[in-house]
């Protein structure tokens, strides 16, 4: 999966599943800022349109293992995986 290009709304739904979609927003990001994401979220199809339209929205780096997801690193989780 190649994030760079982006995701259409459809697989990001599929990716994120029943997880908290607002952790893959990225919160480096600009529009993230603009928006004020981090304390008016968008809602949940919103975001997805968002993160489609926007592939630098969703946050990095991620890895995905069947349906184990880890979005961000966080080193004891990454050498698990």
């Amino acid at each position: 999966m190649d994030l760079s290009k982006g995701l259409s709304v459809e697989q990001l739904d599929r990716l994120i599943g029943s997880r908290d979609y607002r952790e893959f927003l990225n919160p480096k990001n600009e529009l993230y800022r603009r928006m004020g994401m981090k304390t008016n979220p968008p809602p949940r199809e919103e975001a997805l349109r968002l993160m489609s339209g926007n592939p630098n929205l969703i946050r990095r780096p991620m890895l995905v293992r069947g349906s184990k997801v880890l979005i961000g690193f966080h080193e004891p989780d990454w050498r698990e995986a």
